[in-house]
């Protein structure tokens, strides 16, 4: 069984944020499998789906981004989910809006729900897909950006990031993580 994981904040004041483009590549590949999130525990809203031959869980933790760890690890531990079948999806500054980046480990790089997920599970060797949000171009706290929307000019890019992010989470669930990061990473 394989568990993808999207970072976010529960709520329709984050909904369309930048701060919560893994909750929107969790939609993503809802609506395009006609799943439902129709499960609630572990602090979470998660789906558990067949894709192909395989099971697979679909998961929105609803702890706000900083607590993300309080309900990846609990739903691990309950489904004895390995680390190496877990794919972690979150917006990055330090990538431009519409790329995304494919990881097998790394650093929580200042993003708090990582620091979270990396306290809980206790290692920072995890996948990943990080999806570009850019960087402030203007004098704004970064917490103000990271939880504001994308303005109009940037919807179609973040659209593509998306998409190309659940795309490679289906190539995952019957793909080495290898494999898939060789052909998303260029």
């Amino acid at each position: 069984m394989k568990c993808i994981v999207g970072l976010g904040n529960p709520g329709k004041k984050y909904e369309d944020t930048r701060h919560n483009v893994g909750f929107m590549m969790i939609d993503e590949l809802v609506g395009r499998h006609n799943w439902s999130l129709d499960k609630k525990k572990f602090n979470g809203l998660y789906a558990m789906e067949h894709y192909q031959s395989d099971k697979v869980i679909l998961l929105k933790p609803q702890t706000y981004m900083n607590l993300s760890g309080e309900s990846i690890r609990p739903l691990m531990d309950f489904y004895n989910i390995d680390l190496e079948d877990v794919l972690i999806i979150y917006d990055d500054l330090d990538l431009p809006t519409g790329k995304i980046r494919l990881r097998q480990k790394g650093g929580h790089g200042g993003h708090n729900g990582v620091r979270s997920a990396i306290d809980h599970l206790g290692t920072k060797e995890f996948k990943r897909i990080r999806i570009g949000i850019g960087r402030p171009t203007s004098p704004i706290p970064v917490v103000d950006y990271v939880l504001g929307s994308f303005p109009k000019e940037e919807h179609e890019a973040v659209g593509s990031s998306i998409k190309l992010a659940a795309d490679a989470c289906e190539a995952w669930l019957n793909t080495p993580f290898i494999d898939v990061m060789n052909e998303y990473n260029n």
